[in-house]
């Protein structure tokens, strides 16, 4: 009708005036940020351990060209954490990449990330990331732990390394035919080591008299029955190393 104003523009242009006047300061009277680069919905979502709201919101925040460094990264450490209690963990480290291209003086995001590589199985790449956490912050107390930790496990891998495949005894030496087996596979070798590093390990903890003459007793008539019956169709050379070790490690109350 002529004469009336339009009430939809009105309401529109009023809520529009609203919504300025609430992003002004009182200063400055700079405009309210658009919603899509508002960091809060993104956090909000990460503190609540809502992981695929997360990703959605972070997402919408980091694509944004608009959104500051700081939000930003915050965005990306928030979908990262998402990311990894997704178990989507390529794309967690993804993140950290991003958030360290940023800004490369965040030493959790270094160890967060190391952590993240030590779970794929790659040992150089977390030790160099709980490192850089120590350059950034020497007194990063997880990021030292994790550090003491994966050495003290690349030191036992390496040990292993250099004993995986060999007995318990010298092969070059060996005459028995069942000795000469166990030299020839791997996976023998392996088990006739367990089977010694457990007695000697039983037979140096503590016992009466009785219960270590019958530990020794045992193994001798373990070798000895190994050597007799070995190459007898219905003897199984695996299985009797299995056993052994099984009884070793406390099944018999050693």
């Amino acid at each position: 009708m002529r004469g009336y104003p339009d009430v939809c523009g009105l309401m529109v242009a009023c809520l529009l005036s609203l919504t300025y006047a609430h992003g002004a300061s009182a200063t400055g009277g700079e405009p309210v940020k658009d919603f899509r680069i508002d960091p809060a919905p993104c956090l909000a979502a990460g503190l609540a351990h809502d992981h695929d709201r997360t990703v959605h919101l972070c997402t919408v925040l980091i694509d944004n060209e608009k959104t500051e460094k700081a939000d930003r990264i915050k965005a990306l450490i928030a979908r990262a954490t998402a990311y990894e209690r997704k178990d989507m963990i390529d794309r967690a480290i993804a993140d950290y990449d991003g958030v360290l291209r940023l800004d490369s003086s965040h030493a959790d995001v270094y160890n967060a990330r190391g952590e993240l590589w030590r779970k794929k199985g790659d040992l150089p790449k977390a030790v160099a990331d709980f490192a850089a956490a120590i350059k950034l912050n020497p007194d990063h107390v997880v990021a030292r732990a994790n550090h003491r930790a994966l050495a003290q496990e690349a030191e036992r891998q390496g040990a292993l390394k250099a004993v995986a495949g060999k007995p318990s005894f010298n092969c070059a030496t060996a005459r028995r035919n069942v000795e000469k087996a166990i030299c020839a596979n791997p996976e023998l070798a392996d088990l006739d080591r367990e089977v010694q590093g457990s007695y000697v390990r039983a037979a140096a903890g503590k016992m009466t008299r009785q219960q270590a003459r019958r530990l020794r007793r045992e193994q001798e008539e373990y070798i000895a029955r190994r050597n007799a019956e070995y190459g007898r169709p219905d003897y199984d050379l695996k299985k009797a190393m299995r056993d052994r070790l099984q009884q070793i490690n406390g099944i018999d109350g050693y």
